[in-house]
């Protein structure tokens, strides 16, 4: 078992489990109830696939047969200081079980994200891993074409490509894409814990995945290089998202040496508020 956490909740993994969605019930604004199978006909939004008042839980666990933790990520609207209406995205994970008393893990994740530009603002971590603890702090100026990158009391200014992403924030950059097309990677630039990474995203193809809430049309795909940041982990990492306009996570497997991490969605609040 103690082997079996340290997979589950190194440094890396435990971020990795924040991300991945899915469920039985969607509840539109209106009140009205559908089907799971229903997500694929709600509103389009090219742009913005995600509204603030989003609300995904997920369980984690290993090779679907040991649950070892929960992860939490909302949509939340907020303003800058000139007025500027802006995304908040609040990821956290926690360990549960047997899991929390061996190798006890609380992590919150925050990026400020701009819609008009598609790029992140600023990214805040808050990491508890056993007695390990870390405090990691960024403030995107892509004007300029820096970060400003603090990590306990390391602290530096570093260079970055327009429109880079946050570990966080990559995720909901990749839902907005609607060109997911076999053989030809998606490719954007992250930056986080100090090191700006190029990441390609691979389409494998359509599938029909079957899950406890339900069963949805697809797309898979694959990240290259091996990322540690929202994709969280060194092994293969696989995604399957809803092959609709909202491109939610359903699904997210990650290969390690003794099985894989699964990420799967256990209840979902489509957003409800106007940005």
């Amino acid at each position: 078992m103690k082997y079996l956490n340290l997979f589950l909740f190194s440094d890396g993994m435990c971020r990795f489990a924040l991300r991945f969605f899915l469920t039985v019930i969607v509840v539109l604004p209106s009140g009205t109830v559908f089907a799971a199978e229903s997500l694929a006909a709600s509103p389009a939004r090219p742009h913005r696939p995600f509204d603030p008042g989003e609300r995904l839980t997920y369980n984690i666990s290993w090779s679907k047969l040991i649950s070892a933790g929960t992860a939490v990520m909302e949509v939340r609207k907020e303003k800058t200081e000139n007025g500027t209406d802006i995304l908040r995205f609040i990821s956290t994970a926690r360990t549960i079980g047997m899991a929390d008393k061996v190798y006890r893990v609380r992590d919150t994740v925050q990026s400020l994200f701009d819609t008009g530009n598609m790029e992140s603002l600023s990214y805040d971590l808050d990491q508890s891993h056993g007695k390990r603890k870390k405090k990691r702090h960024m403030v995107f100026d892509h004007e300029a074409g820096e970060v400003s990158f603090t990590e306990n009391d390391r602290k530096e200014t570093l260079a970055i490509k327009r429109h880079t992403q946050d570990a966080l924030s990559s995720l909901y950059y990749l839902r907005t894409k609607r060109d997911f097309i076999v053989g030809t990677p998606i490719i954007f630039d992250i930056h986080d814990g100090g090191k700006n990474w190029s990441v390609e995203v691979h389409v494998l193809g359509r599938e029909r995945i079957k899950t406890p809430v339900g069963e949805f049309n697809t797309i898979k795909v694959k990240t290259y290089p091996k990322y540690e940041g929202v994709f969280m982990h060194r092994g293969e990492i696989f995604i399957w998202l809803t092959d609709d306009a909202r491109k939610v996570p359903v699904l997210m497997k990650s290969t390690i040496t003794i099985g894989s991490i699964v990420s799967m969605l256990t209840d979902m609040k489509l957003g409800d508020e106007a940005l």
